[in-house]
């Protein structure tokens, strides 16, 4: 006998009822274990719908969720709805202990009976999420970014076997976001803890995720590495998910220099050259954007706007006409 799938969903749905179709239609997937899945997708298009499904605070319509060969059960046959080898984390924050220590937070998810074990679990989560340094603090004295690892470290220290990711830096500065989804990829790497997460960032999803997972009105539409993904992206919706691309239609594409039967064309900013010495086109320049390490410069051309990523500052400035070089491009 084949051994089952760590945590399978087999043609589940789940609908609500209103005017607009919502929820999730006859997903299919296996979350495969010690990696990081990520589901992606535009606003309302179940992303997480289909995380509760697979914790169990939701039971399907139709179709059945497994972990480990097992039915997870849904809330109508478990007093407290979850999967018990599983946690849970949103961007809210609202079960945190304010007024006490982050220490103290983190310790009383373990019970007391074994005084020495849940001390120094404690210190080994805290110190895995770098917050040692922040241990004696109240949790009402902390940021927004800290009072989530703290939430995620409250998830953590019982050992889950699977840690579901809900939005989690939605309200998290970007200073601290990186450090968190470093410190979770390395705890992923040294314990074989499997994480779900949904997400509206491409760069989160890109730097943190193994697997992708692309939700469209209800149903998978693409899955597959991020890299791999990015590069090709099968679709335009995805495209315009993972990158803040831009696209044409094919009237446009040919002013740019791009012939296309299909009905649009996608060129991401850095496929795009930028010359005084190009003369094969006259772009005017109209928006210097200033991004910190590069610029992103908007080129207006026969009433098209393209932009383009610069990474020489001051180079060029609104007005100038320069010439562009289309390297590649992908066409839906």
């Amino acid at each position: 006998m084949a051994d089952a799938s760590f945590l399978q969903a087999i043609s589940v749905t789940k609908t609500y009822p209103g005017a607009t179709a919502s929820g999730v239609k006859n997903i299919s997937l296996d979350i495969e274990q010690g990696k990081i899945t990520a589901i992606i997708g535009s606003s309302g298009s179940g992303k997480s719908t289909l995380l509760k499904l697979l914790y169990g605070l939701m039971s399907p319509d139709e179709g059945v969720v497994n972990f480990e060969g097992e039915r997870i059960w849904g809330p109508e046959e478990k007093l407290i709805p979850g999967h018990d080898s599983m946690k849970m984390v949103t961007q809210h924050t609202d079960d945190l202990n304010l007024f006490a220590r982050v220490w103290d937070n983190v310790a009383a998810m373990l019970p007391s009976t074994n005084v020495k074990f849940k001390e120094e679990q404690t210190e080994l989560v805290l110190t895995q999420l770098n917050m040692m340094n922040l241990a004696k603090q109240r949790v009402a004295d902390l940021s927004g970014g800290e009072k989530q690892r703290v939430a995620i470290a409250r998830a953590i220290i019982t050992q889950p076997d699977v840690l579901l990711l809900d939005e989690p830096f939605n309200q998290v500065d970007t200073s601290f976001r990186e450090g968190l989804q470093h410190d979770i990829r390395q705890i992923v790497q040294e314990t074989g803890l499997t994480v779900v997460m949904v997400s509206h960032d491409p760069a989160e999803v890109l730097s943190m995720a193994d697997e992708l997972l692309v939700l469209r009105d209800g149903e998978i539409v693409e899955t597959g590495h991020p890299k791999s993904m990015y590069k090709n992206p099968q679709s335009l919706y995805t495209a315009e998910l993972l990158t803040n691309c831009n696209v044409l239609d094919a009237g446009e594409a040919s002013i740019c220099g791009m012939q296309t039967d299909k009905q649009y064309v996608v060129v991401y900013p850095e496929w795009i050259r930028i010359s005084n010495v190009l003369k094969t086109n006259s772009w005017t320049v109209r928006q210097v954007l200033f991004k910190g390490f590069y610029e992103d410069l908007i080129l207006e051309n026969q009433g098209v706007l393209i932009r383009v990523v610069n990474n020489e500052h001051d180079k060029y400035a609104e007005g100038d006409v320069v010439g562009l070089k289309i390297k590649k491009w992908l066409e839906y």
